[in-house]
């Protein structure tokens, strides 16, 4: 069987060794300004473009020719793409799987709603990779990465909403309320969408309100990926902080790319990791 990966690129994923491997880039829209979301984007000068830029500003998604381009020369394709509640990243990447069985008699293709974004895509991604190394077929491959999504979470850390406020995502009068105070705003990816459940303010609480949570949803002995915003000494404290908790975790720190740092924002962070059954990761066998 011939393998291939395929994820939007809100994985912060770019390259993936071992297995064949392509990151399809969203954009972040700023006035008649495109960012494609890509190795060879200047990520600084792109967030720096953004804050000073006053205007509307927004993101799209890779259209449904994009993801089939994607698929060519494989004939057993796993997409993993960002929340479908939050994106039509999901729906395009449906539809061209489609569109390549149809073309391709026999090709297999499934595609992973992480209902998530971020380090959450990027677990999906590497254990898919286990997989398929050890020589498993295409359903045994699927059915075991559904049941893995099963126990994976997600965490945001957020100093700044202003993007968010601009797209809706959140009021407009709390995220300049947030900045003013110097609240951190943290959450989960809730049923597929950002949801909001704690205003800590400052890093220090910030910080034990993050590791309390991770351990109260669960953290088993494997790996926690940690992406921030321009922010690695903020990483670097919560990476000590939960090996303190749990020493034998294999705790891996990266950086934002185009999507995730247009969200996040300077200083965010954005945590996924393994810990006790969650019953919103649902797949629908398509």
């Amino acid at each position: 069987m011939n393998f291939k990966i395929v994820s939007d690129s809100s994985s912060n994923v770019f390259e993936l060794d071992s297995i064949p491997y392509i990151s399809v880039p969203l954009k972040i829209n700023a006035s008649e300004k495109e960012y494609i979301d890509n190795a060879d984007l200047d990520l600084r000068g792109m967030v720096d473009d953004l804050k000073a830029y006053k205007g509307k500003s927004g993101s799209s998604c890779p259209n449904v020719q994009e993801w089939l381009d994607a698929y060519q020369g494989a004939d057993c394709i796993f997409g993993v793409t960002i929340s479908r509640h939050l994106s039509g990243s999901y729906n395009a990447a449906v539809q061209a799987g489609d569109v390549y069985m149809e073309e391709h008699p026999g090709a297999k293709v499934f595609i992973f709603d992480s209902m998530s974004a971020g380090p959450e895509l990027a677990l999906i991604i590497e254990k898919l990779k286990v997989l398929i190394k050890e020589g498993l077929d295409f359903e045994a491959i699927r059915d075991a990465v559904i049941e893995y999504h099963n126990r994976l979470h997600t965490l945001f850390c957020l100093q700044s909403m202003t993007n968010l406020a601009r797209n809706g995502r959140v009021n407009s009068a709390v995220a300049k309320i947030a900045s003013a105070l110097n609240i951190r705003v943290i959450g989960d990816a809730n049923c597929g969408q950002l949801a909001p459940t704690t205003k800590p303010r400052g890093d220090k609480k910030a910080l034990q309100v993050l590791v309390d949570l991770i351990l109260k949803k669960g953290l088993t002995d494997g790996t926690i990926r940690i992406a921030h915003c321009f922010n690695p000494a903020l990483a670097e404290e919560l990476k000590t902080a939960v090996l303190a908790k749990r020493p034998d975790c294999n705790v891996i720190i990266e950086h934002t790319t185009a999507l995730c740092s247009y969200y996040a924002e300077v200083g965010g962070l954005i945590i996924a990791w393994e810990g006790n059954y969650n019953p919103i990761n649902n797949h629908d066998i398509n």
